[in-house]
């Protein structure tokens, strides 16, 4: 992987502290280090203190072994197949502990195994603190807090990259890419969270290996998903994803709508829903994964539909019904979405049909439903991207919503009769007249 030189920073030269490193994650530290092992606050902790940020988690180093580190804790468990790590539990917060990994081409160490790509499968691999260093993704994310003497050891001049802004990853990228294609999806979250640029040679061989996250576990892209866009800046990463032809492996119906000029109907949502979400996260406030996929599909859920509607001569009604299991079944092939999610997706998809049935009870009737507000929060979302009709029908349920009991017999005795005509809007009527013709 090429040689690695190491520069031990001292903490006169460094500003972090220990009293913003989470005193969990101190206990671990001083507990291995007292019982003789070596221990080190590493990655992303130690790249945020740098750079004077709050670190959502505070992952250790050491050269104890899995099993070692499960005697010294009662509240230790052992996880991961892939790469066997300790959890240690305090509550709800969890110190994740790995042993030094070495490099996988010597197997006697221990197992490892690579796919015909490249792709590192199995690597319970143990090796020495500069084999763990080559082997992390990013020199930003080869720094090692030494709770011994409080130094950083920046094996791959992190420190440097960190101050110029750059994102830069360690050995031959291509090679590192091939190992594990979600390097890719890393490069690119950690340059729009750290407002950060990727190298060139980091940069040069995404568009051309970006089709190696088709074999990447659904599983383990949904939860890559999340971070990607649910992280506080999705807006900007999935820019980032769409530069480097990233996200089509993740949502490929979504991608199908793509158009040069970033002006679809599908484009103007993604961008409204990523903005909506980067805010409430930002503000603290909680998200729900379902309602932005469901934002991210609607408009390929209607292209499915329009096509089974004129292929059918069926009603926009069952075309969306027939058309939702048709999207998400191939959507959860590369992105393996909970059925938790994927049944609220359904609720909100089914919401945009019932909303403008809304005259005598029926409204009052919908507000009483559970996932009424992400409904009708969607259905805003959509009258900002269709205008029209759309937009209409969200001006007259927010102001319902916000109307006493008097006002809202009123405004539902106006409606009379449900107009049969916005459930079949121009965008998607059916050739079903022609055909009874």
């Amino acid at each position: 992987m090429g040689e690695i030189k190491l520069n031990i920073i001292t903490r006169n030269e460094h500003g972090v502290s220990r009293k913003d490193i989470s005193d969990n994650a101190l206990k671990v530290l001083y507990r291995l280090s007292n019982a003789g092992f070596d221990a080190f606050l590493v990655g992303g902790g130690v790249r945020d203190l740098l750079l004077g940020h709050k670190p959502k988690d505070f992952d250790i180093a050491t050269n104890a072994t899995p099993e070692e580190i499960r005697a010294l804790f009662k509240n230790c468990r052992l996880i991961g197949r892939r790469f066997r790590l300790a959890h240690i539990m305090f509550g709800r917060e969890i110190i994740e502990v790995a042993t030094f990994r070495g490099h996988h081409q010597e197997p006697a160490k221990n197992v490892s195994a690579q796919s015909d790509e490249g792709m590192l499968l199995r690597d319970n691999v143990y090796g020495t603190i500069d084999e763990d260093a080559e082997r992390r993704d990013f020199t930003i994310n080869a720094m090692y807090y030494n709770i011994a003497d409080f130094s950083i050891q920046d094996f791959a001049e992190g420190k440097e990259d960190l101050d110029d802004g750059l994102i830069r990853l360690i050995g031959d990228p291509e090679t590192r890419y091939r190992e594990d294609p979600v390097r890719m999806l890393r490069a690119v979250r950690f340059a729009a969270k750290l407002d950060m640029d990727i190298c060139a040679t980091t940069a040069d061989p995404i568009l051309d290996l970006a089709y190696l996250l088709e074999d990447i576990p659904s599983a383990r892209l949904f939860e890559e998903s999340l971070k990607l866009l649910q992280s506080g800046q999705g807006l900007e990463t999935y820019l980032l994803m769409r530069d480097y032809d990233l996200f089509k492996p993740l949502f490929p119906l979504v991608a199908e709508d793509f158009t040069d000029e970033g002006d679809s109907e599908t484009e103007h949502m993604i961008e409204l829903v990523l903005e909506s979400t980067d805010k409430r996260v930002n503000e603290g406030k909680r998200i729900n994964p379902a309602f932005m996929f469901a934002a991210l599909l609607w408009y390929p859920l209607n292209r499915v539909a329009r096509k089974m509607m004129d292929e059918k001569g069926i009603a926009y009604y069952d075309a969306i019904m027939e058309a939702s299991n048709v999207v998400l079944d191939q959507q959860v092939k590369s992105i393996a979405i909970p059925r938790r999610h994927t049944a609220t997706i359904r609720e909100i998809w089914q919401l945009q049909l019932r909303l403008p049935r809304r005259s005598g009870k029926r409204a009052t009737r919908l507000m009483e439903l559970n996932k009424f507000r992400a409904g009708f929060d969607f259905l805003e979302m959509r009258g900002e991207v269709e205008q029209g009709e759309t937009k209409e029908l969200a001006k007259w349920w927010q102001t319902y919503q916000n109307a006493g009991r008097n006002m809202r017999q009123a405004m539902s005795n106006d409606l009379g009769q449900d107009k049969p005509s916005y459930r079949r809007r121009k965008n998607y009527r059916s050739n079903k007249s022609k055909s009874n013709s």
